[in-house]
């Protein structure tokens, strides 16, 4: 179950988390049916009471809560859920190698909470971690391939597993590796993680590796409760370099004020804007979609409004695999050659 994988501390948000959509559209207060197979729903009980109080035109509300256009088949993958093209990299045992210095590896399948957009929705599941076994699989990977220099642990989320777990995680990598990076949307959902004991493990790493950043995933300002301010706080003093990690979501944050804003607050609790990713094209979520000429026609905009240090990489993956690619094009905004075809038009699946 979701609490052995977080080890002996068990979260009280999580012992109470909605895991169906019956239940928490009940605690809501809306009237709806939702099939949970399609895709299935866990909210932790703290971040639903913000969602009730936000309520159902907010953020919060949009990007967490089940929505009847999920069962729609229109995607650019046409009922498969791989539009980044991972499965073209997967060594298998939860790697992926897309680029020549860097993998990604996932210890686990779990998440603090299943958003509504996720471009890998299809593999989650709230259920004991996958490390088991792995950890040989990753060492030998990073034995027969010196040219990695970085280690991303993704899932799921890594933050999810108990300290013991990331800690065995850590030693694996101790000596084979210069740079430790997390992907984590944990410190914004379940803020109670970020405990002492986390915090010294995470400065112990800081003393094994060049440099361990940690991209921390928020996509608007109404996610940073005094809390999740706190919990980020104290990971900016634990020797991490924070990064910030965002997707443009039609009519969630796809203005500029509302960017200018989420940018500004990372800025004030030291975390530096990365990525800001233009939607993927994944089925099921495509009303958080919007073209690619008015994601840049907003980014140019945010370029006015934000100092450069401020200012996120503004970015698109390939549906091929290849790749990120920056979406910005400050020459023709309405550049119709490759990029704009590609992810402005539905695509076949060729293979």
């Amino acid at each position: 179950m979701l609490e052995r994988s977080l080890g002996s501390s068990s979260f009280s948000s999580f012992r109470s988390s909605f895991r169906s959509s019956k239940e928490l559209f009940a605690y809501l207060g809306v009237s709806e049916e939702f099939d949970d197979k399609t895709f299935p729903v866990f909210v932790p009980k703290a971040l639903a009471a913000k969602i009730r109080k936000a309520g159902k035109e907010s953020a919060l509300w949009k990007q967490f809560v089940p929505h009847p256009a999920e069962l729609s088949e229109e995607g650019a993958l046409k009922g498969l859920y791989d539009p980044i093209g991972d499965g073209v990299h997967s060594k298998g045992s939860g790697i992926i190698h897309r680029y020549k210095n860097r993998i990604l590896f996932s210890p686990t399948t779990v998440c603090p909470v299943n958003c509504r957009y996720c471009f890998r929705k299809s593999e989650l599941a709230q259920k004991d971690d996958m490390l088991k076994g792995r950890l040989e699989e990753l060492e030998l990977y990073l034995k027969n391939h010196p040219e990695v220099e970085e280690v991303i642990l993704t899932g799921g989320d890594p933050l999810i597993l108990s300290d013991a777990k990331l800690e065995a995680v850590i030693e694996r990598l101790k000596g084979k590796i210069k740079y430790l990076r997390f992907h984590t949307r944990t410190p914004m959902i379940m803020p109670e993680r970020i405990t002492p004991s986390l915090l010294d493990l995470l400065k112990n790493a800081c003393e094994e590796f060049e440099i361990v950043t940690m991209a921390v995933h928020a996509n608007h300002t109404q996610e940073f409760c005094p809390e999740v301010k706190k919990a980020v706080k104290k990971l900016s003093g634990s020797g991490v370099q924070l990064l910030s990690q965002s997707v443009l979501l039609k009519d969630v944050n796809s203005t500029v004020k509302e960017l200018v804003g989420l940018y500004q607050l990372f800025g004030a609790l030291n975390v530096r804007p990365y990525y800001l990713h233009h939607p993927d094209r994944v089925k099921g979520a495509m009303r958080f979609y919007l073209p690619l000429e008015e994601g840049r026609q907003i980014y140019g905009r945010l370029r006015d409004e934000l100092p450069g240090w401020m200012l996120p990489h503004y970015v698109i993956d390939s549906e091929s695999g290849s790749g990120k690619n920056l979406a910005y094009n400050p020459e023709s905004i309405a550049f119709s050659g490759i990029l704009l075809d590609r992810f402005n038009q539905p695509q076949k699946l060729s293979r």
